[in-house]
């Protein structure tokens, strides 16, 4: 007997990555513009390492930036990597990213300098792209192993300089610790097989 597949379209997938991505950006520049009309009070959401109380900021923080320079430089690589991993399904895409915040922020809170503030999405940035970089291996899936080839060909040599320690203007524990998340996500939130049927 015939069956009708209940999966969305490939448009409908790319329509709501695209939304979701398109909103997420939207709310990191509605953030930064309050943080810029009250005098940079969402600075205070950054994370001071190893306070107990700082713990709370561990998710905010990579909702939050210092300038709109930082924002900016966080933009685009969010919205690509974000928006194709997104193809891969909402709910899937929204427990990746959610590992990778948590675990880079905490990385940030355990590693990082005494007396430093650290925030921004380039935690997640670098999350996403290892996630990208590994899934279809774990997938198993040939046009994903495309995707991922072809981001690290295109961003790798940028994410290599933001992991290094001598690049003293950025958090490369926090974006060291992220890229290991997204890593990690593609093998938690692999495809499992589908079940087959008589």
């Amino acid at each position: 007997m015939p069956t009708t597949s209940l999966e969305p379209s490939r448009t409908d997938r790319a329509k709501a990555a695209g939304k979701l991505m398109l909103a997420w950006v939207a709310l990191l520049w509605a953030l930064e513009a309050l943080d810029h009309i009250t005098g940079h009070g969402l600075d205070a959401y950054g994370i001071t390492p190893r306070e107990p109380a700082e713990l709370a900021d561990v998710v905010p923080a990579s909702f939050i930036h210092f300038g709109f320079g930082h924002l900016a430089s966080n933009t685009v690589p969010l919205l690509v990597f974000g928006f194709l991993a997104a193809l891969g399904g909402i709910r899937r895409f929204l427990a990746v990213a959610a590992l990778i915040i948590v675990a880079s922020g905490l990385g940030v809170w355990l590693l990082s300098p005494p007396g430093s503030n650290t925030a921004g999405a380039s935690g997640l940035v670098f999350g996403l792209f290892g996630y990208l970089l590994v899934r279809g291996f774990v997938d198993r899936r040939p046009l994903d192993i495309g995707v991922g080839l072809v981001v690290g060909a295109l961003w790798g040599g940028s994410i290599l300089l933001g992991l290094s320690p001598a690049n003293t203007g950025v958090s490369w524990q926090g974006h060291l610790i992220g890229l290991v998340a997204g890593v990690v996500a593609a093998f938690v939130f692999r495809r499992r097989p589908a079940a087959t049927t008589v």
